[in-house]
């Protein structure tokens, strides 16, 4: 996320309103400590930003997962000569 200080958000701020509405939230600092973050109206709550686990418990992963395919990969790239 872009940072700018407050000299430059008032001095731009009408484009920097405008790239937030876009989807291009940033940061006002006052001596490079970060004060307030602008973001659009209707960006989604950082809560509703499920990332990380959003499949948990409808996919299962093979306890071969490392292994599989191994002899294939193994051939391919010369382990077997």
């Amino acid at each position: 996320m872009r940072t700018v200080n407050i000299h430059e958000a008032k001095t731009h701020l009408s484009r920097l309103v405008e790239q937030a509405a876009n989807g291009e939230p940033f940061v006002i600092a006052r001596a490079g400590k970060p004060l307030v973050r602008v973001i659009a109206i209707d960006a989604p709550e950082a809560s509703a930003m499920r990332r990380r686990g959003f499949l948990a418990g409808e996919i299962d992963v093979p306890a071969d997962f490392d292994t599989m395919g191994s002899a294939e990969i193994e051939a391919l790239f010369g382990g077997g000569a």
